[in-house]
């Protein structure tokens, strides 16, 4: 017997899973922000040589603001003060003839810089003076955050798998909080690079460990609703920043704003359960019976479970138990398995970086940094409940490779449309980015439903570290374009149709039971053969979304095997 049927006993999604699904919801809102805080706190506003000193010594005793920037600053060619140069001694005929002669002598700013603080109060950049040489490390933070998020995948998949879902979670809240609200207090760059490295590292656990609790707790029919619900939690997280980022514009206090909601999370979490799969995978029987007991209680389906023992939960799946510890390794010791981690990887790796590719690249809709920030985030509504629709008519499998292959085609269409045509190269380019949410809110589900239980944590931190490479890669790509205009659009478009070949090779997974082992996997040829798709169920005795039955029994609608269960 299968562990769906007894979930689906209990109710596989009644209200302990609706409450486990909202705890998670919320509890991600600070990943959501740490993820785009870069975009304000890196911000480089205007700025120019500072001629304080100048002015200290009388100079300018007679001039005003603007008299004093023109004499001892060249001019742009938009008619704007040079950011990193000015001149080597004041050219006060230039208050006469504007135009600046070309052998006046330059030289780098030498007593700092001044800032234009009209939209913020300070960034990185005016605090440590990321400016002109300078430049490169404001941004060099974001790519140092996302490293730390790539290893720190790979780091809670595994611990996770070994220590458990719950206490990992709890683990990657309370370290996340602590280096983030820390990084507020760095004396210097390099002491802030390396918190928000280690903010990446531990924070990321939050999203992996609470995606696996969310899909391992619900019946087959609900993952997909589960899986947009999931998603949309990203959507709220980046609606809501803007609108946090617009009131708070110094860079510190930002940065603990959306630090310290976690504190809610931290609190919730002892409502959060462990996943009752892993407990039965790894032989911990009394603790995934307290858990199942419980959720049956809050389903109001407690009469199922109350005569359930403890040691007869071991024969809802059959697998390795005891000590046997899963690692990495095992993603690739078996054939089947190799292939699914390389084309899951592929197909990871290729949705993040163009999704974050065609983010970076699309500068503005003409409208403010906050309001562009806020759209961007609603334009993903639509495109991800979508996905409720997709998932259910045309299955994982081809919704992943269709909205892949959409977000190909819409980078290829805006190679061959002239940069001056900016309507209609933005309506093609925010079409493109609808379908890459759609792709995201579909891998997700996808990859934890391909996975089996005993390594399923593994796998999404697998390709959690692969998608980070992604991320980090995403803005070299974008680079390209000093070489040729288009080059990073034909990247990304190569990339996205590539990809959709490659995930449209995975297996579908739409009303199957989940793999508890790799076993399963292994044999998922025979699984294909016995497990009935939406249509066959229906033809086949309306079977749909259920795992195979286990005895004749079952099929005569006894449910021997959950009589066996309630034995007295």
């Amino acid at each position: 017997m299968k562990f769906e049927d007894l979930l689906s006993e209990i109710n596989g999604f009644g209200r302990f899973q609706k409450m486990v699904l909202c705890i998670n919801f919320f509890g991600r809102f600070s990943l959501g922000c740490h993820f785009l805080l870069g975009n304000f706190i890196a911000v480089i506003p205007s700025h120019h040589c500072s001629i304080s000193s100048l002015d200290a010594d009388e100079i300018f005793e007679n001039l005003t603001q603007e008299e004093r920037l023109t004499v001892s600053i060249p001019v742009q060619d938009d008619g704007t003060p040079a950011s990193c140069h000015m001149f080597s001694y004041p050219q006060f005929h230039l208050l006469s003839n504007s135009s600046s002669p070309s052998e006046v002598a330059l030289v780098q700013c030498q007593n700092g810089w001044e800032y234009d603080n009209s939209m913020f109060i300070s960034t990185l950049a005016t605090q440590w003076d990321l400016v002109c040489d300078k430049r490169a490390l404001s941004r060099l933070t974001t790519t140092i955050f996302f490293i730390g998020v790539m290893f720190g995948a790979a780091a809670f998949g595994s611990l996770s798998a070994m220590f458990g879902r719950k206490p990992m979670l709890l683990v990657s809240y309370m370290l996340g909080m602590g280096f983030g609200l820390c990084s507020t207090f760095s004396s210097s760059f390099v002491m802030f690079a390396v918190l928000r490295f280690f903010t990446g590292f531990t924070i990321t656990g939050s999203v992996i460990i609470s995606t696996i609790l969310n899909v391992e707790w619900v019946s087959i029919e609900h993952r997909k609703l589960v899986g947009v619900i999931d998603s949309l939690s990203w959507t709220f997280a980046f609606m809501s920043f803007p609108l946090i980022a617009y009131f708070i514009r110094e860079w510190r206090w930002l940065t603990v704003a959306i630090s310290l909601p976690t504190v809610t999370a931290i609190i919730t979490w002892w409502w959060v359960p462990e996943s009752a799969r892993w407990l039965i995978a790894n032989g911990r029987v009394d603790k995934a019976h307290y858990y199942l007991h419980k959720c049956a209680v809050m389903n109001r389906k407690q009469e199922v479970t109350v005569s359930i023992k403890p040691e007869n939960l071991a024969k809802i799946i059959v697998t390795d138990r005891g000590n046997r510890k899963y690692s990495y390794l095992d993603l690739v010791r078996t054939p089947k398995m190799r292939r699914l981690t390389l084309l899951t990887g592929i197909t990871w790796f290729a949705v993040a970086t163009v999704a974050y590719g065609i983010s970076f690249n699309i500068s503005s809709f003409g409208l403010n940094m906050y309001l562009t920030q806020f759209v961007y985030g609603a334009i993903e509504i639509p495109a991800k409940m979508s996905n409720y629709y997709l998932l259910d008519k045309f299955g994982r499998r081809v919704t992943q490779a269709g909205s892949l292959l959409f977000v190909g085609i819409s980078l290829m269409i805006n190679i061959f449309i002239p940069k001056d045509r900016s309507v209609v190269r933005t309506v093609i380019a925010v079409l493109g980015k609808g379908c890459s949410a759609t792709s995201f809110g579909t891998v997700i589900l996808y990859s934890s439903e391909l996975y089996p239980t005993v390594v399923r944590q593994n796998g999404m931190g697998y390709t959690s570290f692969v998608a980070r490479l992604g991320v980090s890669v995403a803005p070299l790509i974008l680079l390209s374009d000093d070489v040729w205009s288009y080059f990073s659009q034909v990247i990304l478009s190569s990339l996205g149709l590539s990809a959709a070949f490659v995930a449209y090779l995975l297996p579908e997974t739409r009303g199957k039971c989940l793999p508890e082992t790799i076993e399963d996997v292994e044999g998922i040829r025979n699984d294909d053969l016995l497990l009935q798709d939406k249509n066959m169920d229906e033809k086949e005795g309306k079977t749909r979304g259920r795992c195979l039955p286990e005895t004749i029994g079952n099929v005569e609608g006894i449910r021997k095997d959950i009589d066996d269960l309630l034995l007295q």
